[in-house]
């Protein structure tokens, strides 16, 4: 091979490895800046929309801080139970998540239940700590109605990592986890593992801190054919060597559909009689 030929395929590997690097740095810088759009679907509703369920409800607004103001739904039942503190997943708003949480109300439980900053008719600027901070404020108000040995707090998907905080910093009766993740770094890393993903996370959820500081029973629902938090993320939880984690498997379930297998309404009815 003579001279020019090397200094051609040099050139030419050259320049293969800073399209490379340019795509790996344009595929991380996307990331970072636009990582609330890749981990928050929000729809939002107008002001004056009317919410329409099955149940009695309150609509409630709590002005967490200055520039801040979270809508709420407080369904409410004759002779409750006790009360459902309810965090929903990352797409949608309440007049979708209402409907949702209305299969507890049927079970005769009351429920709470929140829309995050910049969902549904919730305004603020979001962070991890703003999601933290409202979620306290919720269970703080149920609080001025309820015992805290009747609260039940319950989070789905995205509401995992915010639930299992609020369990942390309180003594409700019990947590339950619906397709939870160990940390939404350990779900990043699963989706971009040639990044370096904790540096530029801005938000980390990281339950599995959370959980061995909570006092109260904690049980954890997963499908094995969840296409949105692996299966094995939420997995992890369960070898947190925690005495007070009940981990249910349910066998083909996927992220949306735990509600269609029987296992998990017979887990639900269980820990909620």
């Amino acid at each position: 091979m003579d001279d020019t030929i090397k200094v051609n395929l040099k050139r030419r590997l050259t320049k293969f490895v800073i399209v490379l690097f340019s795509i790996y740095i344009m595929i991380g810088s996307a990331l970072y800046f636009f990582q609330e759009k890749l981990l928050f679907f929000p729809s939002t509703l107008e002001g004056d929309y009317q919410y329409q369920f099955q149940y009695k409800f309150e609509e409630l607004f709590f002005k967490t801080e200055e520039n801040a103001s979270i809508n709420a739904l407080h369904f409410k039942v004759d002779n409750p139970k006790g009360v459902i503190l309810y965090f929903h997943g990352n797409a949608g708003d309440l007049s979708r998540w209402g409907t949702v949480a209305e299969y507890f109300v049927a079970l005769h439980y009351d429920v709470l239940i929140m829309d995050y900053r910049t969902y549904g008719k919730s305004i603020g600027k979001l962070s991890e700590a703003a999601f933290y901070k409202d979620a306290q404020y919720c269970y703080d108000y149920l609080l001025g109605q309820y015992s805290e040995s009747d609260i039940t707090i319950y989070g789905r998907s995205l509401g995992t990592g915010i639930a299992s905080y609020v369990a942390s910093k309180n003594n409700p009766k019990q947590l339950i986890l619906e397709t939870p993740y160990f940390s939404i770094l350990d779900v990043a890393k699963g989706r971009f593992p040639i990044l370096p993903v904790k540096q530029l996370l801005k938000y980390q959820f990281p339950t599995y801190q959370f959980l061995p500081k909570a006092t109260c029973p904690i049980t954890i629902i997963h499908g094995t054919a969840d296409a949105v938090v692996p299966y094995t993320s939420g997995e992890k939880l369960s070898g947190l060597n925690i005495e007070n984690l009940n981990f249910i498997t349910v066998e083909d379930a996927g992220h949306n559909n735990l509600i269609a297998f029987e296992d998990y309404h017979s887990t639900i009815n269980t820990i909620l009689k």
